[in-house]
């Protein structure tokens, strides 16, 4: 969420929660340092009133903090990614859109300021993360270099499953490749080898993948269902190439291939906050087990929005533009 500071109704009581969870390892020191209560006050973030490209739309604007409820949470933002489902929102290509002018970005980390009177569940101090954000021996994904694909790699290899991770070819490929093994990646190839013919003598040394993870569409997506093992599933969660998913007739009746959606939103709405948290803490558990680390990333202060959000459009970049608003 990219905004200096946020208001959250937390519905009192035990409920927080509705919009914010604890961040692992939340309980800060120095929390005598914020009040329980907030007068309103003007606060930066970032706004686009309308679709298009990114750093074209997008302002840094002053924006009036409405005043704190009994029931509400006010959040300093600390740092916010920018995520491809992010710049799709902003241009007007994602599935679900805001109602302009609207603040950009969805996910990040804050703390707590202050608290309403009817507030029990976080406390000034408090570091907190929005709420409203069988595999088989082998896995198979394309654009595994991203944040998601290499957390891929880390967590299947936590999990003893092998991967094999496609990428687009580039002049670095070989540095690429092995950053990734670096992670875990058992298997680094590019999108014009899964293509060849001799790439079949490739899965003879090891399992095919009985799950693929497709967030690019278009011809990538139909190599991933070619090397999926009959019975298989394919799970897209992103359309980067803005392309269609196509599957031949023969895939879905002979090899008996499944495909799937996953859409991080709805999944929260369909699971409930307690199956999230417990998600959020599995995955800190990797984290402080150093079993999962956090993706190359490009601390940028708020004011130079213009520069990372040309970077986040920029091919080939493999480092996440984090917007930070100290």
């Amino acid at each position: 969420m990219w905004v200096c500071i946020v208001l959250r109704g937390a519905r009192a009581g035990a409920q927080v929660r509705r919009g914010l969870l604890p961040a692992s390892g939340s309980r800060r020191p120095a929390a005598a340092s914020y009040s329980a209560s907030a007068k309103p006050s003007r606060v930066q973030a970032l706004v686009y009133g309308q679709h298009g490209h990114p750093a074209k739309v997008v302002e840094l604007k002053n924006l009036e903090l409405t005043a704190m409820g009994g029931s509400d949470v006010h959040v300093k933002m600390l740092a916010a990614p920018i995520n491809p489902s992010d710049i799709n929102m902003i241009q007007g290509n994602y599935g679900l859109l805001p109602k302009l002018p609207a603040v950009g970005g969805n996910e990040g980390v804050g703390q707590v300021v202050a608290v309403g009177s009817s507030v029990t569940g976080v406390k000034p101090g408090d570091w907190v993360i929005p709420a409203n954000a069988g595999l088989g021996d082998s896995v198979i994904q394309n654009a595994s270099n991203s944040g998601v694909g290499q957390a891929v790699i880390q967590i299947a290899a936590a999990l003893g499953l092998r991967t094999i991770n496609v990428v687009r070819d580039r002049p670095d490929i070989q540095k690429l490749t092995d950053r990734l093994k670096d992670l875990g990646a058992e298997h680094v190839i590019t999108e014009e080898e899964l293509r060849k013919h001799e790439t079949k003598n490739f899965f003879k040394n090891m399992p095919q993948p009985r799950l693929a993870l497709n967030c690019v569409g278009g011809k990538s997506s139909t190599e991933l269902l070619r090397h999926l093992a009959p019975g298989g599933t394919m799970v897209t969660y992103g359309g980067m190439a803005k392309q269609p998913v196509t599957a031949s007739v023969s895939m879905l009746i002979f090899k008996d291939l499944k495909l799937r959606g996953f859409w991080l939103s709805q999944w929260k709405k369909n699971h409930g906050q307690d199956q999230f948290k417990e998600l959020i803490l599995t995955l800190c558990d990797l984290i402080h087990r150093g079993q999962l680390t956090a993706p190359a990333c490009s601390q940028v202060p708020l004011q130079d929005y213009e520069r990372a959000l040309e970077t986040s459009v920029q091919p080939f970049v493999s480092s996440k533009q984090i917007l930070t608003m100290r």
